[in-house]
């Protein structure tokens, strides 16, 4: 009897045991809404590195398989005691820089004016003119062009007053700057993508200086912008560009110095996508437009870029002071990535304004900005009969 007192003892203490294990196991596991067992949190042992979450971290940009979390634009408001500035809309920029213009090209507006005033023009007058406008890089073709139709009006150039005559050559001007070329930036979105930007050119024309300037053109515009630094080579570039965008609320992808610029290019269009931004504006490294093998790695910057998007505009910024060299250096770097737009840089500084006309005439380029000062709003839409006002002065 006593026997199986102490064996029903026993199956019922199994049986409490059993059921306790029971209820621990459904304290502990805990179901989501799908029905799948939440993960648990274990508490580390002492000495154990193994941190209770893991760390948060950004695989390498530009893997295929990995997401990588989109930049975080910066807020329409700045957070308190930083202020963004307000860049001017680009309408109507040349006409408020028109004076900076007139100053350095008075010269041709004035020599051009002065001997078309007069009563009789010989042989030696017309040759003048032809002079002041080759003196100012127009180029032998638009020269001759301009010359022409000026000797077919000469009857009323002669009986014509000041106001006629002023008139008569900004309208020949005009003519020869391309009127009809499309001189629109193409920056703006697409359904499911930004619209990309690349800007190149030599050392030294300004490159860096003018793709952040183009950036408060487009932020002047209502655009949102994301500039990219694939300008590697040089550390103060990027640093350089991503002060240009802090000030007007534009954020910058950069990569490490003396890395890849087709890598840091493709970063930033992808990033420019998942941040739903307008427009990409990607910074490449200047390069002598002699030197192959430099060009040959913009252009892979260019196809890189098109494995993800389309690339909707090539800016070419030339230094207005190099004169005819710089349509050489068009030609070249038009043929590595053909290029859409030109900027013409420095324009304020050259009486060589003509170059406008010789890019356009022998490439087909159409000169869509030119900068007219080192400040940072100096650059403007090309507008060819405000351009023509200002050379002739007046």
């Amino acid at each position: 009897m006593e026997f199986v007192i102490i064996a029903v003892a026993v199956v019922v203490v199994a049986l409490l045991l059993g059921v306790g294990l029971l209820v621990g196991r459904g304290r502990r596991t805990t179901r989501l809404e799908d029905g799948t067992a939440a993960p648990t949190l274990t508490r580390p042992r002492p000495g154990d590195e193994q941190a209770t979450t893991p760390p948060t971290t950004v695989p390498p940009v530009g893997t295929e398989d990995v997401a990588v979390p989109p930049v975080q634009l910066p807020p329409a408001q700045p957070e308190p005691g930083l202020t963004f500035e307000v860049p001017p809309p680009s309408a109507g920029r040349l006409v408020r820089l028109r004076s900076r213009l007139a100053r350095s090209q008075s010269s041709l507006g004035r020599g051009l004016l002065t001997v078309l005033a007069r009563e009789k023009l010989t042989e030696e007058d017309w040759e003048e003119v032809e002079e002041t406008l080759l003196a100012a890089d127009v180029g032998v073709a638009a020269t001759t062009q301009i010359v022409q139709r000026l000797r077919t009006q000469s009857l009323v150039l002669a009986t014509g007053d000041g106001t006629a005559l002023r008139e008569l050559l900004v309208t020949e001007l005009t003519s020869v700057l391309g009127p009809d070329l499309d001189r629109s930036l193409a920056t703006d979105r697409e359904l499911d993508r930004p619209a990309v930007v690349l800007v190149v050119g030599v050392n030294g024309a300004g490159k860096t200086t003018t793709c952040g300037k183009v950036a408060r053109v487009l932020v002047g515009d209502g655009r949102s912008v994301l500039l990219g630094a694939a300008d590697t080579f040089r550390a103060a570039a990027a640093d350089q560009l991503e002060t240009w965008g802090e000030r007007v609320g534009v954020p910058t992808v950069r990569g490490p110095e003396g890395g890849d610029p087709a890598s840091v290019a493709y970063d930033a269009v992808k990033t420019g996508r998942e941040a739903d931004v307008d427009a990409v504006l990607v910074d490449t490294a200047g390069r002598l437009h002699t030197k192959l093998g430099l060009m040959d790695e913009l252009g892979k910057v260019k196809r890189v870029v098109e494995k993800l998007s389309p690339v909707d505009e090539v800016l070419l910024v030339l230094d207005a002071t190099t004169g005819q060299n710089g349509v050489v250096q068009a030609r070249v770097f038009t043929e590595a990535v053909a290029v859409t737009g030109v900027v013409l840089t420095k324009l304020d500084g050259t009486a060589k304004g003509g170059i406008v006309v010789s890019v356009q005439r022998e490439l087909g380029i159409p000169v869509k900005l030119v900068g007219l000062g080192e400040g940072a709003d100096d650059l403007a839409p090309f507008e060819p009969r405000a351009f023509a006002e200002a050379l002739v002065g007046g």
